[in-house]
């Protein structure tokens, strides 16, 4: 696409003014009642001394919160920052090839935006981070999310719809330049394939002989293919219509995986690991390649109703059983940074552990992959990007709630590794004694028995323990004690439903990276039409986390195992180039007194992960350093000593081996990342001083012949526009273009 100079507005008619936004004195009474519910969460929070408090609590702060930060500093952002325009075509009206390129219902793209994103990280990440308290991770999921990540995903999605849907490591090579491009480029596609390898890693373990998951999210499969033929062919634009068959096909498939469970059919759905990896590849591949609105957009969008409905039921839950939190608002391991469950200082950890749900680079992956190829309207990226992230940020606030009910005892004798508590309920329970926390042994068994777990001892990992969380909310409001069994494997089955939908648009994205990439070199490959280009690009990306998965599953120590320690990290620094490269076309394209929307969160996450990279690297403490680690083990086979988790010798070996590639990717990545911001804010700099010498790459305007509502529900203007071109509430397309 060839560069347009000067700024983002000049190729195309002045923004339309958005909405007014006038508060009338009854909505300024409710807004008000809104914030005033929400800092009484907060205050009930934050000045507890030692007394247990009632989730429900937590869950006046996170809505009360939300509410505000949607209705005024995303419409801020969308209207007064970007500046968006409902009269220009997007690129999926300008470029629908059936494929890639489609306009979507914006309630189904929410959906497919949502699951997407909405992976393991805001279930697992604030699990893990209670070990520092339940108040600091809960600040940084709230307020990471209205200020950095639903910024980040709105504001990528926004560039990259002007952008003919450019991948973020394209946009990256275009707009800040060669150097800072080709960094990103590396980083950025390396990053992306050690995080869907991790994800299907977690994917293969919580399926592995559960004929009950395999058969459920397996039969979600076909439903979506049915629902995509459905709103293509049989019925177009039926969506609520299709929503309630599906939705009902998907509770069937839940209830029928109890009874396959049970029946003869059990071994033909037990699958071993090797054997998932196979699957998962292979449909990795197909929703890759096939047409967007075959599988993708639906799949990922019935899945949504079981994501948000489960999720929905469970704050339902903590507001009738009114639980309370029994972990500290903050423990002592946030300031000895000795916790059992990760080591490491409360700053920088706790905003690298939780990521998704408060900021996440991945996100922006999606936002630039996906979703800008399938939106109908330009307006419609505050609902998409900012209001699907608010979403996926209070599954977070549910994950945190779900952990801190339960007993702290047992909430570490589940998190802590073997090496810490030991392999029985005795020696767990004098090991959690050890940490200045009491459960007894009788009471560790019986908590497993409960579950109908052999037993609940060093499960880490974080599902068990939100599973955990979940059947105590869950069996206090439906069933009681007898019923935690089946609501706890029910929770293992939603954690897979969750992660495999983020594997699947995960894929495609790294497709159309590798394709944007390689187009660099090879014209015909940036044609995402380009069939061979298509299904060598996926096969390529599904190779490379397959292989690394293969060898993880069929080595504890090796494949994706080995980089398993640079999740964290890696993620986050993806989330500094996303915000570097918004920051960029703010500034290029006119928007310096806005830059700070973007700059700020930037200026955090990148003093966040390069402090943590920095200590990840120089250490000197082994849980904390990788080469200090490498050293441990270096002196124990010296001293001819096995340590833990190695098992022989050789196994000493293989632990030197990644904590060293470990190390050098960390500081490789963090190297890369300088590279970006610093080439970066020199192109600021540049254009701050020439404003003349900027060159954007940004689509031409063109008149859209679409018309939909911005937002879930239209607004009567909205409604009245739509009546007036004879259409429904879904929108559509017109015979010709509509001015308002």
């Amino acid at each position: 696409m060839a560069g347009s100079a000067g700024t983002a507005g000049s190729p195309s008619p002045s923004p339309r003014p958005g909405p007014s936004g006038r508060l009338t004195p009854k909505s300024v009474a409710v807004w008000t009642l809104v914030a005033l519910v929400g800092a009484a969460g907060w205050t009930v929070l934050a000045l507890s001394r030692g007394e247990e408090v009632s989730a429900a609590w937590m869950l006046a702060a996170a809505l009360g919160s939300y509410a505000i930060g949607y209705r005024f500093y995303s419409r801020f952002i969308a209207h007064r920052v970007l500046g968006v325009d409902k009269t220009r075509a997007t690129p999926a009206e300008r470029l629908d090839n059936g494929v890639d390129f489609h306009p979507t219902d914006r309630r189904v793209l929410f959906g497919h935006h949502f699951a997407a994103v909405a992976g393991a990280g805001p279930l697992v990440g604030p699990v893990l981070a209670a070990q520092m308290g339940y108040l600091p991770g809960t600040i940084w999921i709230v307020v990471g999310v209205i200020f950095a990540g639903a910024v980040q995903d709105m504001v990528t999605l926004f560039f990259s719809t002007r952008r003919d849907g450019r991948s973020l490591g394209q946009m990256a090579r275009e707009e800040i330049g060669p150097v800072g491009g080709a960094a990103a480029l590396i980083a950025v596609f390396a990053i992306m394939i050690i995080l869907l390898a991790v994800l299907a890693l977690v994917i293969v373990n919580a399926l592995s002989h559960s004929p009950w998951g395999v058969f459920s999210i397996g039969m979600t499969i076909p439903i979506a293919l049915f629902m995509g033929v459905y709103l293509r062919v049989l019925r177009p634009g039926r969506v609520t219509e299709v929503s309630l068959i599906g939705v009902a096909l998907l509770l069937l498939a839940l209830v029928a995986g109890g009874w396959v469970a049970e029946s003869s059919w059990a071994e033909f759905f037990t699958l071993k690991p090797t054997t998932l990896v196979l699957w998962m590849v292979g449909y990795g591949f197909l929703a890759s390649v096939l047409p967007v609105w075959l599988l993708l957009a639906p799949r990922d969008y019935l899945s949504t109703f079981m994501k948000v409905g489960t999720i929905a039921l469970l704050a339902l839950g903590v507001v009738i059983a009114m639980p309370t939190l029994k972990m500290d608002a903050v423990t002592s391991f946030a300031s000895r940074g000795d916790g059992p469950v990760f080591a490491g200082s409360m700053f920088p950890f706790v905003f690298i552990t939780i990521a998704c749900g408060a900021l996440s680079g991945f996100h922006s992956l999606v936002s630039s992959g996906t979703t800008p190829k399938m939106v109908q309207k330009e307006t419609q990226v505050r609902m998409i990007g900012y209001g699907a992230m608010l979403t996926e940020s209070f599954v977070a606030v549910m994950a945190m709630i779900a952990a801190c009910i339960i007993e702290p005892g047992l909430f570490f004798a589940v998190n802590s590794p073997a090496g810490v508590v030991g392999t029985t309920v005795q020696s767990a329970s004098e090991a959690i004694a050890g940490l200045g926390f009491t459960i007894s042994p009788e009471a560790l068994a019986q908590a497993a028995k409960d579950v109908e777990e052999a037993t609940l001892l060093s499960r880490t990992g974080g599902a068990p323990t939100f599973a955990l969380g979940m059947s105590e909310i869950f069996s206090a409001v439906i069933g009681g004690a007898g019923m935690k069994a089946f609501w706890y494997h029910f929770a293992i089955m939603f954690e897979a439903l969750f992660i495999l939908t983020t594997l699947d648009a995960g894929t495609r994205v790294g497709r159309f990276m590798l394709q944007d990439t390689l187009g660099n070199v090879y014209k015909p490959f940036r044609q995402v039409s380009w069939k061979p280009g298509v299904w060598i690009a996926s096969a390529l990306v599904c190779g490379a986390w397959g292989y690394f998965l293969w060898v993880g599953v069929n080595d504890p120590l090796g494949g994706i195992n080995q980089l398993f320690p640079l999740f964290g990290i890696a993620n986050q620094l993806l989330a500094a180039v996303a915000l570097a490269v918004c920051t960029t076309l703010l500034v290029k394209s006119g928007r310096l007194k806005w830059a700070w929307v973007t700059g700020v969160p930037l200026a955090w996450d990148a003093a966040v992960t390069l402090t943590a990279s920095y200590q990840k690297v120089f250490s000197e403490d082994p849980r904390v350093g990788f080469f200090a680690q490498r050293d441990k083990y270096l002196a124990g086979i010296d001293a001819d000593k096995v340590l833990p988790p190695a098992k022989s010798m050789d196994d000493m070996h293989t632990v030197v081996t990644n904590s060293t590639v470990d190390g050098v990717l960390c500081a490789l990545f963090a190297i890369l990342i300088l590279v970006v911001l610093f080439d970066a804010l020199w192109v600021c700099l540049k254009a701050v001083r020439k404003p003349e010498s900027v060159v954007l790459h940004e689509t031409p305007y063109v008149e859209s012949k679409i018309i939909a509502p911005a937002g879930l529900i239209a607004t009567a203007e909205e409604k009245a526009e739509l009546a007036a071109a004879g259409l429904d509430t879904g929108g559509g397309r017109v015979k010709e273009p509509v001015s308002s």
